[in-house]
């Protein structure tokens, strides 16, 4: 098979890494934003009530977390609502887009058991399920998980039995590549209709992700499996991806040129790209941390502001992730 059907087979197949719940952190395969700090989400929350204060939202929109794993960061956003604009959550609709059954059930639970009947959480299986008039999209870490073709000099790559070999001719990947400037790497595939997806889903909304990347494209290999916090090229000699299949996350570096000119071909507009660090601190990080310490007892603050520090410090997740933005105003055209 092709490289990219390897990789969605690894990950979205029936029993496939994505396919049941795994833990995300310590006692997982690796960290992310949402496993450190629920302050994570509650800077997504206070951005989404600056969006309904300024009038680019209005208080009944859709707020839409794509690929929830556990439904942590979209409960992260909530709590830090009902804090800061408790009456929003009347009217503000909140969903989860998410393809497997049980992670949606493991979702609904969680929600049930943070928040009792006070939420009402509504799944799709896909974008291409859900119609709306104004929306706040967020992801964490959704693009580096798109499958992908694997290339290298004019060839592009296939997988016999766990094993790697470049003698696929596509001129398709061939010109992406040469577009991204690439002679090696990753091209990802799927960017196009996702971005399409979404503008049709939605009249009008925002967009935001984060991913660890760079706008353009690295010049070699970046894919590597993750497994019990251990970063293991693909490439490596002592690999054995017979016994990771499935097993372990397998991921790349993005690069957002590519979701850029994906989103910009359907109409929607770019907005930013800038370091998480930048972003958590733009939207107002450390204004939480300021309401914290004045409401809750020292050490409790000293708590959360450590976990915070491994958000916004350049040698943890700070510089290393990406937040990119995007809007779709009411009168684009796709």
């Amino acid at each position: 098979m092709r490289f990219n059907e390897y990789m969605s087979e690894w990950l979205y197949s029936d029993d496939g890494y994505y396919a049941t719940y795994k833990a995300i952190g310590k006692e997982g395969d690796f960290y992310t934003s949402v496993s450190t700090s629920k302050f994570f989400g509650g800077t997504i929350a206070k951005h989404i009530i600056s969006l309904v204060e300024e009038g680019f939202l209005s208080k009944d929109a859709v707020i839409c977390e794509i690929g929830a794993h556990h439904g942590y960061f979209l409960a992260d956003m909530i709590e830090f609502i009902y804090t800061l604009r408790p009456k929003l959550l009347d009217s503000l609709q909140f969903v989860i887009i998410e393809r497997f059954d049980s992670l949606q059930k493991a979702q609904r639970e969680y929600f049930k058991e943070s928040f009792g009947d006070a939420i009402d959480l509504t799944h799709y299986r896909s974008l291409s399920e859900l119609r709306c008039k104004e929306a706040f999209f967020i992801a964490n870490e959704i693009f580096d998980a798109f499958p992908c073709e694997l290339y290298y000099k004019g060839k592009t790559a296939r997988v016999d039995a766990h094993n790697i070999e470049f003698d696929i001719e596509d001129a398709s990947v061939d010109t992406k590549a040469k577009k991204y400037k690439k002679d090696r790497g990753e091209i990802a595939v799927g960017y196009e209709e996702f971005a399409l997806e979404m503008a049709k889903s939605c009249d009008k909304f925002e967009f935001m992700s984060f991913d660890y990347g760079e706008m353009a494209a690295r010049p070699d290999f970046s894919i590597r499996v993750y497994e019990k916090h251990k970063t293991i090229p693909l490439f490596d000699e002592e690999i054995k991806r017979d016994e990771l299949f499935k097993n372990s996350d397998i991921t790349y570096d993005v690069c957002f040129a590519h979701v850029k000119d994906a989103y910009e071909e359907v109409g929607i507009e770019f907005l930013e790209l800038k370091a998480q660090m930048v972003a958590l601190v733009d939207m107002g990080i450390l204004d939480l941390l300021e309401i914290l310490k004045e409401n809750a007892d020292e050490k409790i603050y000293e708590q959360e502001l450590q976990k915070v520090k491994m958000l916004i410090m350049p040698n943890f997740l700070g510089e290393r992730f990406k937040m990119v933005r995007f809007r779709k105003s009411i009168c684009a055209s796709i």
